[in-house]
């Protein structure tokens, strides 16, 4: 692949609109090589629209389809693309510059060199080259790439068309005609839900059961009135009219409408003020850092945890205090519920068909707490996310059952962090490191006992980071999970014994203050596989 510093070959290619293209000096551009099937080059051109856009005339974005004029056209409209897009229908060019995968971007400055280059999509790096080229032409820089946008931080690309090693696919969608039509998704609207005129003899909750929208406990029919009742109070209406697409819901990626969502949360139970909730937690769900696809496939325990913070507890009725993991208040149950049942009748998930959970977890029926920020000394979790105190948010994890941790006897803090650290060890897999997060749900008497000992949530962090580990002699005897990755664990004494650090680093650990003020049982809830290949933590705010 052609590297910074390198001058470009000048070359013609011929417009998606008509005309031949010409790469000339005098100007910065940008290139981007893509492929009209490439799930990272469709996540990337919105980005590269507010560019081009930015740049306005002074500078060039100029997309390079490795793909034929139908597939081409096809995804310029359905995205669409706002930039100048060019089709190398022979892959000379893409020799040329020999792209290893796509998308792939070459800037160019205004001397005919390459500037800077990035492969797949990277948020920092888009970022880094906004502000190059922005900088270039004597504009202001600014966030092309934001954090809580949805996307991810990053996502691998395709194999360049060019290195195919069987290129009937390529040749398939460079020949006129084309492929198959793809999904669109970058429609924004969908169908309306279904009506379904009952007889006067059919029983409705029955049906309901029947026709599989169930969970399997009966749920409330959702009537048009119902539904009505429910959609009269989403928040922002305008934004949100009936058939709008909050998010595609993974692993069908069913269009989540705000209407089929309206309709899932009158069959769980919600009160209609829900929807302001609910809105914001699906487009969470669906942040690709979520990873919803492979929490809703795997054969591992986790469910979707939902934290809510802020404003919005006291104003819905959350319970944050005691039982909060329990049947104990509507809004808990009722949103878990819904959340749930948007899962699987959106998005597919069913248990047994795409879910293939081999134990599964209670979590799937609601999984819902509210962090009790009165009884909390510290800052609340989604304050970590860079939200105000003040502002509303809900937090997802990709959660294991709870796991009860009991210290009555402890008079400091650092006793029941040891308690607490012992039970960290056992998260995802006893000898298994590095690889998971937790969440700790602190009691509020621990909390106390915390705080009168000096301990602040880094301090916590810090402290069970640094005394949790699983000793090296647990790795003696042969085979067993995690004893095949021992060459990438750090070894630390912890207790006057070797060991190996149970967790990669302290911000793996999350504090969440819950539960009643009688009763000092805290609990450690694991995670299903973290980082950018497993699920990332999301917390988005709550208007």
């Amino acid at each position: 692949m052609l590297q910074p510093g390198s001058s470009v070959p000048l070359f013609s290619l011929p417009q998606l609109d008509g005309g031949e293209w010409r790469l000339e000096r005098g100007k910065p551009s940008l290139f981007v090589f893509f492929e009209t099937d490439c799930p990272t080059c469709q996540l990337t051109i919105p980005y590269l629209n507010r560019l081009a856009q930015a740049v306005d005339g002074k500078a060039e974005v100029v997309g390079i389809s490795q793909d034929g004029e139908v597939a081409t056209r096809e995804l310029a409209e359905q995205a669409p693309i706002k930039f100048t897009v060019v089709l190398d229908r022979d892959l000379s060019v893409s020799r040329e510059y020999d792209p290893q995968a796509v998308p792939t971007l070459f800037l160019i400055d205004a001397g005919g060199k390459i500037a800077r280059t990035s492969v797949a999509f990277d948020k920092a790096e888009l970022n880094a080259i906004a502000a190059d080229m922005l900088n270039s032409i004597g504009v202001e820089p600014f966030e092309l790439a934001g954090r809580r946008d949805g996307a991810p931080e990053t996502k691998p690309g395709c194999v360049s068309r060019h290195l195919e090693v069987h290129q009937e696919l390529g040749q398939e969608l460079r020949t006129e005609g084309g492929p198959a039509a793809s999904v669109n998704l970058y429609v924004e609207r969908g169908p309306r839900a279904s009506r379904v005129a009952l007889d006067d003899g059919v029983d409705p909750y029955e049906f309901c059961y029947e026709a599989g929208f169930a969970d399997p406990l009966p749920v409330i029919p959702p009537t048009e009135e119902r539904v009505d009742r429910m959609l009269a109070a989403t928040p922002f209406p305008e934004r949100f009219p009936p058939d709008q697409i909050v998010a595609r819901v993974p692993p069908n990626y069913g269009m989540a409408t705000v209407e089929k969502i309206a309709a899932n949360a009158v069959m769980a139970g919600c009160s209609p003020e829900m929807m302001r909730v609910l809105i914001p937690l699906i487009r969470a769900a669906c942040d690709e850092r979520f990873n919803l696809h492979g929490v809703q496939a795997t054969t591992h325990f986790a469910a979707p945890l939902i934290v809510v913070n802020g404003p919005v507890r006291r104003e819905l009725g959350f319970a944050c205090g005691s039982n909060v993991f329990s049947n104990v208040a509507r809004a808990n149950s009722t949103l878990g519920r819904a959340f749930q049942l948007i899962l699987t009748n959106i998005g597919g998930a069913r248990p047994g068909v795409l879910d293939m959970s081999t134990l599964g977890n209670p979590g799937k029926f609601s999984y819902c707490i509210a962090e009790n920020e009165e009884e909390n000394p510290w800052a609340p979790l989604h304050t970590e996310f860079g939200l105000d105190r003040e502002q509303s948010a809900v937090t997802l994890f990709a959660a294991e059952p709870p796991h009860g941790v009991s210290e009555h006897n402890a008079r400091e803090g650092r006793a029941i962090l040891k308690a607490i650290s012992r039970a960290l060890a056992t998260v995802f897999s006893y000898r298994f490191c590095f690889a998971w997060e937790a969440i700790v749900a602190l009691c509020p008497e621990h909390v106390k006992t915390l705080d009168r000992s000096g301990f602040t949530k880094d301090s916590i962090r810090e402290f069970l980071f640094e005394n949790t580990g699983i000793p090296v002699k647990e790795y003696e005897d042969e085979g067993g999970e995690g004893a095949q990755f021992t060459q990438l664990y750090q070894r630390a004494m912890i207790n006057g014994e070797e060991c190996y650090r149970k967790f990669a680093r302290p911000d793996q650990i999350k504090i969440v203050v819950a539960g009643g003020t009688a009763g000092k049982f805290s609990a450690v809830i694991g995670s299903w596989a973290t980082g950018p290949r497993g699920s990332q933590m999301v917390c988005y705010p709550v208007d």
